[in-house]
């Protein structure tokens, strides 16, 4: 699969997720078969008015890539700012975010606010069309109705203002994470364009990504809240759809994986603030495990990387005593 001129080595995607898609998860996930990294959503005007931490996020290294970054806002000029800054910065993609719902991201107008004005979606992916080379991207949801209207009128004026593909999460902004997402209308959406089409929703088991593909005709998969304690998704994915199984994930890998991304996280954010995120974050690889809540009670009172490690090592223990 390809978006403009990006070849994707297979069709998943990792959806960008607020506080969590940051540079150590995305090596983690790259490292087992994505194809496509997002970053977190980052606001254009945070990147404008030159935010440290704004522009911390945009951290990249080259075995992540290819790499796409979502902005955010709701003035066009800002957000074709912004583009030219992140494409300067060196990413591959850039995709605007129509679809978080959000209080105080739709407060300002931003994310699934954008779905009630068309005339300035149009704006704001024309000016950014205009701003940069690299492939432009939108994600959205269904609409503000479970009709979906709204998302197949923003999906004709995103390929018609130069989109080179579009992401369709089919729940409303009502919805939230509730519900069902209704993937009929990715098919609907699919069958209305000629760019790609990716979509996004209720992609909980490996099984899923393969039965989305084949029922809506989509071109990829975007997954979020299922690569949290399943990043081996990505790699089940590949392995099902080339052999029709994958195997199992054993307890040591998730040890080795809890190792893996105490290492990377330490690695971008330093070791006091990396453990601090590790006490809520090496829970989400104990999913799974025999007495999993006791781990992650356990992980609470992580202060040092030597903590993490003997954590993890005690645990593992559990699983192969001596």
């Amino acid at each position: 699969m390809k978006i403009g001129d990006v070849a994707l080595g297979y069709p998943t995607i990792l959806a960008p997720l607020a506080g969590i898609t940051n540079l150590a998860f995305r090596r983690m996930v790259k490292a087992l078969g994505c194809g496509l990294v997002c970053t977190e959503m980052i606001s254009a005007k945070g990147l404008i008015y030159q935010s440290e931490q704004t522009r911390q996020m945009l951290a990249s290294v080259a075995e992540e890539k290819p790499l796409s970054v979502q902005l955010f806002g709701a003035d066009p000029d800002a957000m074709a700012e912004a583009a030219a800054m992140v494409e300067a910065a060196g990413a591959d993609i850039i995709d605007i975010n129509c679809g978080c719902a959000v209080k105080k991201v739709m407060k300002n107008g931003a994310g699934a606010a954008l779905m009630k004005h068309p005339e300035t979606d149009e704006k704001i992916i024309a000016r950014m069309r205009r701003a940069i080379k690299i492939p432009l991207t939108l994600k959205m949801r269904s609409g503000w109705d479970a009709s979906g209207q709204q998302a197949m009128q923003l999906a004709n004026i995103a390929e018609t203002n130069g989109c080179d593909a579009v992401t369709i999460h089919p729940r409303t902004a009502r919805q939230r994470f509730s519900g069902s997402a209704d993937w009929s209308l990715i098919t609907r959406i699919k069958q209305e364009l000629s760019i790609p089409v990716i979509g996004n929703g209720d992609i909980r088991a490996p099984e899923d990504a393969p039965r989305m593909m084949a029922e809506t005709g989509c071109d990829a998969v975007m997954i979020g809240r299922a690569a949290l304690g399943n990043p081996w998704i990505f790699a089940q994915i590949r392995a099902l759809m080339k052999t029709g199984a994958y195997p199992p994930i054993m307890p040591d890998m998730r040890f080795d994986m809890m190792q893996q991304f105490l290492n990377l996280t330490i690695d971008q954010f330093g070791e006091e603030i990396a453990c601090k995120m590790m006490r809520g974050r090496l829970g989400w690889l104990a999913r799974g495990l025999r007495e999993a809540t006791g781990f992650r009670t356990a992980a609470a009172g992580i202060h040092t990387k030597a903590d993490a490690e003997a954590l993890i090592r005690s645990w593992r223990e559990k699983f192969h005593p001596l």
